[in-house]
This record gives structure tokens, sequence and C-alpha cells, in this order.
């Protein structure tokens, strides 16, 4: 979070599906100097990511997306909507699949 100490701002956050395992995303940007960058976190199955959203309140709609429809298993988000953001029947439907016999 030493960017956003920086004056850099929150621009995106997003998760991906990349062959068999998620992708997140963080990207932040500076507005005067034009500088963007993006931390690229791939966690392991299950493995628990704590939620930014304590120090930068923006992430709290991306994180309970990524959760929802990826399955990133992100803890402690400030504003958490429990996979209710979305009205789905489909159980986090752009999570990895998983692999036979797990």
């Amino acid at each position: 979070m030493a960017k956003m100490a920086e004056g850099y701002r929150l621009s995106q956050a997003c998760a991906a599906t990349i062959e068999d395992h998620l992708e997140l995303s963080y990207s932040f940007a500076e507005d005067n100097s034009f500088q963007y960058y993006t931390f690229r976190i791939l966690p392991a199955e299950g493995e628990e990511i704590p939620s930014i959203t304590r120090i930068c309140p923006a992430a709290i709609f991306y994180e309970n997306e990524m959760r929802e429809l990826f399955g990133a298993n992100i803890t402690l988000i400030a504003l958490d909507l429990q996979d209710k953001m979305y009205r789905i029947e489909e159980v986090q439907p752009f999570a990895p699949e998983k692999k036979e016999g797990e």
C-alpha cells in the first residue's frame, strides 16, 4: 500500500481465470505523472488473500466481485456482501475448473 501513501489511487482491480489458475490484479494510478502500477497475485487454490479494503475502501466492490464470480478466497472485506452482490444462480461461474479427482 506504499503506492497509496505516494498519492496513487486504485484505478481497477480484477480477476481472471488463466488456464487452470486464478490471477488477481490490482492497478494503481498517479494522475499527475501518468504513472501506472499493476500488482498481480497468483494464489494457490484455497489460499487466503487479505482484503485491502481497510486501507483502500474503493476496493470493496472489486473484491466482493472477485470472490463471488471467481472464487477468490479474499478475507476481511470491510463490507462483505456474502456472495449476494449479483443475482445469479451459478456459484462462482468464472472460477478455475477443478481437475478430476479434486
